[in-house]
């Protein structure tokens, strides 16, 4: 698909005709105004007819699929990854913060959190930013789609309401048994103030409840602890001790949509006229009638309310990151009380961290710098191009961006059809 936009800006109905969209680029009739999805500005006045299409969104904590359809065609398809990494930087923030100020107390500590500044509606960052990834997403495809109606799926459950029917307002936010020495006490009495490795044997009295993922990972709830005698636990940190702990059943996901699902459907709302809401259920059972697989852009086909169009056979994968490190030095102090730079040079040999570059004919990403020159390449899901490609060889295609886009093939599920009816 070539997107196309009017001489005003006014999104048009989308184009296959390459023939004669690069010779209306040679001619000057039209200009490049986005790479990826590729689109075209028509640069003459033409007429405005469209076909009325549906945007589906498959809203989630950690993936968002996106289905742009008309009855008959897709027209838009995608799936976006969020960002989880908010949570840890802001615990590493706030430790290296405490640090500073225990070394160096250069103003009285204050001890509220200014809960009485915050204004009605706020939110914690980690799903402010999930929000803002949803409504960017929905505004890129507005930008380049005449889209009329949007359909938004959001979880359908409350999982901390299951756990705790009588939970409202602030008690959302402190997750499970937010107090640790009352979950160190209840762990301690699961576990029947047995250490759960040795059971007893090497009949050590002193017990210590054990973080099976770190702090900043995993928090302090329940199924993140476990009691182990201080002879185990030790020897646990020590690497002498090799036992596989897997914690419990992680709600995390659940309970971010459960907390934002309401403010994400009204401010989509605030912003575009005709939006609706829909629920798992509903299009579980649309996938299983039309036969179609499950994925994040299929379950948003299905929410679009046109399972049965024409699907494409690409859609793209977009990754949400940071586009720069804010943390100025490194948290080890080297000799003579020397801090260590954390950040590489705005710009080394041109080329800045995500870049999107050609290496030996492939497109990938930077991942890593060196200020020699020579750069980490690997693709979103992970494949590794170089480790130490040099800058000579790459290619600049377009610089970082908040969302990182890569088109990826995909194996069209296939109709029955219908006698008189053709298919491209």
């Amino acid at each position: 698909m070539v997107y196309v936009i009017s001489k005003n800006g006014t999104p048009l109905m989308p184009t296959t005709r390459y023939g004669k969209v690069r010779r209306m680029l040679r001619d000057g009739k039209a200009k490049v105004v986005r790479k990826e999805p590729f689109t075209i500005q028509l640069l003459y006045d033409t007429t405005t007819y469209t076909q009325p299409i549906t945007l589906g969104v498959d809203a989630g904590s950690k993936m968002v699929g996106i289905s742009a359809t008309t009855e008959k065609q897709e027209l838009y398809a995608a799936e976006l990854e969020l960002r989880n990494d908010i949570t840890k930087l802001l615990a590493d923030r706030r430790q290296y913060r405490r640090s500073r100020r225990n070394r160096l107390r250069y103003r009285k500590p204050r001890f509220s959190n200014r809960v009485s500044s915050k204004k009605k509606g706020w939110l914690p960052p980690t799903l402010e930013n999930k929000i803002h990834g949803h409504l960017k997403m929905i505004d890129l495809v507005h930008t380049i789609l005449p889209v009329i109606k949007i359909r938004i799926e959001v979880a359908a459950f409350d999982i901390q309401k299951i756990q705790n029917p009588d939970i409202s307002g602030e008690e959302y936010q402190n997750g499970v048994q937010n107090n640790f020495w009352n979950v160190r006490e209840y762990v301690l009495w699961r576990d029947n103030h047995t250490c759960q490795v040795c059971h007893g044997k090497s009949k050590d009295k002193i017990l210590n409840v054990h973080h099976i993922e770190s702090r900043k990972t995993g928090g302090d709830s329940p199924n993140n602890l476990i009691t182990l005698c201080e002879t185990c636990h030790n020897k646990l940190h020590d690497g002498e001790l090799k036992v596989e702990l897997k914690r419990g059943k992680i709600f995390r996901d659940a309970t971010h949509m459960g907390i934002m699902r309401w403010e994400l459907y009204n401010r989509i709302k605030s912003i575009y006229p005709n939006v609706e809401m829909t629920f798992g259920y509903i299009t579980k059972q649309v996938r299983i009638k039309n036969n179609l697989p499950k994925s994040h852009r299929i379950d948003a086909l299905c929410i679009s309310g046109n399972p049965n169009a024409y699907q494409l056979d690409y859609y793209y994968y977009i990754k949400q990151v940071r586009k720069h490190n804010r943390q100025i030095h490194k948290a080890n102090i080297l000799k003579g009380g020397r801090k260590k730079l954390n950040q590489s040079p705005y710009l080394v040999k041109g080329f800045r961290l995500f870049d999107k570059v050609k290496y030996k004919g492939q497109e990938c990403f930077i991942f890593g710098r060196r200020s020699s020159g020579y750069f980490d390449l690997r693709k979103l899901d992970g494949t590794i191009i170089h480790r130490s490609a040099s800058y000579k060889k790459l290619t600049l295609i377009s610089k970082v961006k908040t969302f990182l886009f890569d088109r990826r093939e995909w194996h069209i599920h296939l109709h029955p059809i219908e006698d008189g009816v053709s298919c491209a």
